[in-house]
C-alpha cells in the first residue's frame, strides 16, 4: 500500500515562513514527479509547485520568488519551502506523485491527505 504523507501545516502571521513535508512509504520502485497543489472551500485545487525525478521544476506565478519545491530521492520526500507568505496563501496544501509500482510498471497517481496552511493578516 503506497501512501503520501504531508506534514508542516499550521498557523503563521503574514511575511512568516513554514515549510511543507510529503514522504513517500510503501512498496514501490521509484517515485517519479512529485507535485504540491492547494485548495480553498468552493475552490478547484491548483497547482502549486512541481519537480521531476531530475529535479526540474515549476511554479504558479502566484508563489514564483517566494515557494521553492526540492526532493530527496533516497527519502522519497517532496518539500515545499514557503516564504513570505500571504493570506491568499491560506489553503488546504495536498502532495500528488507519480510512482512506478515496478521496473516495468507506468506510473500510478498518488494523493495525499492535506495539510492546512493558514496564514493570518
Amino acid at each position: 500500500q503506497v501512501q503520501l504523507v504531508e506534514s508542516g501545516g499550521g498557523l503563521v502571521q503574514a511575511g512568516g515562513s513554514l515549510r511543507l513535508s510529503c514522504v513517500a512509504s510503501g512498496r514501490f520502485f521509484s517515485v517519479a514527479a512529485m507535485t504540491w497543489y492547494r485548495q480553498t472551500p468552493g475552490n478547484q485545487r491548483e497547482l502549486v509547485a512541481g519537480i521531476t525525478g531530475a529535479h526540474k521544476t515549476n511554479y504558479a506565478d502566484s508563489v514564483k520568488g517566494r515557494f521553492t519545491i526540492s526532493r530527496d530521492n533516497a527519502k522519497n520526500t517532496v518539500y515545499l519551502q514557503m516564504n513570505s507568505l500571504k493570506p491568499e496563501d491560506t489553503a488546504v496544501y495536498y502532495c500528488n506523485a507519480d510512482i512506478h509500482s515496478s521496473i516495468v510498471s507506468g506510473p500510478s497517481n498518488y494523493w495525499g491527505q492535506g495539510t492546512q496552511v493558514t496564514v493570518s493578516s
